[in-house]
């Protein structure tokens, strides 16, 4: 069974109620939060008199600052779990991290192939994973998640070059010897993790989370997979003890990633 049923299953059993985030208004964004009601009851959050031009009989919570109000809602227990939606991501991202009084914050991102092959990747921001400490607590976060979805994780774990390249460029050596130190530091955690090199056609036959070399290579297999080479974001959960499945302003559809939230729901 792919991780997408798995996670339609576990959202289906906990139908939570998920707030989603309204910035800019379009047919498509409220008519797949529409879609979602089969997983969770789904609350609009946004500017009132702009939804209901689209139409739909889908709660709505008005508010003229719809980044505080989400978060508000998600932190007071109002809302089960929140999706930004089209609301700006620097504005409810920053709102989250002022209202949990933390500095930074963990995403994974849950991708699909075009061919229909679902997995997480991180890192997705290009200020995170850039470390070994860092990858590492990325895993443990998203083992976490896992658990909350009732999915084994296995990790496949990359570097900037095979194997066997190791002593043609400094920089390639260090991503090498970095990916070596985070499978066994994981791997003694218990968690199933395995090192694949620069490999990741090999890595997605096996391993249902990617851990790309830093942030900034992982970004780009986000914006190659999903921008350029047919494939879909369905929302990049952040690793945290309330549920945020953060998504992209572009896609516009936003079904898969109210059902994410609603399976995180513990």
């Amino acid at each position: 069974m792919s991780i997408l049923s798995d996670i339609e299953t576990k959202a289906r059993k906990n139908h939570a109620r998920i707030g989603l985030g309204i910035g800019k208004v379009s047919e498509k964004l409220i008519r797949s939060a529409e879609a979602a009601s089969e997983y969770s009851d789904v609350v609009l959050v946004g500017d009132e008199n702009e939804i209901k031009t689209i139409g739909t009989d889908l709660e709505i919570i008005h508010s003229n600052e719809p980044p505080k109000k989400l978060i508000e809602l998600l932190l007071s227990g109002k809302i089960d779990g929140a999706v930004r939606g089209t609301l700006s991501a620097t504005k409810t991202l920053s709102e989250l991290k002022r209202s949990l009084n933390v500095k930074k914050l963990y995403r994974v991102a849950l991708l699909e192939t075009a061919d229909g092959r679902p997995f997480f990747l991180a890192p997705v921001g290009i200020d995170e994973g850039n470390s070994v400490d860092d990858k590492v607590e990325l895993i443990k976060r998203g083992a976490e998640h896992f658990r909350r979805l009732d999915v084994e994780m296995k990790v496949g774990i990359l570097s900037g070059g095979r194997f066997e390249d190791k002593g043609r460029d400094k920089i390639v050596d260090r991503t090498l010897e970095d990916a070596e130190l985070v499978t066994r530091k994981v791997s003694a955690l218990g968690i199933k993790a395995k090192n694949y090199s620069i490999l990741i056609e090999d890595a997605i036959e096996e391993a249902n989370f990617i851990m790309a070399p830093d942030g900034i290579s992982g970004n780009l297999i986000f914006r190659t997979l999903v921008f350029l080479g047919g494939g879909y974001g369905h929302g990049a959960p952040v690793l945290m003890e309330k549920v945020f499945v953060d998504t992209s302003r572009v896609g516009g559809h936003y079904t898969r990633a109210i059902m994410l939230a609603g399976a995180l729901k513990r």
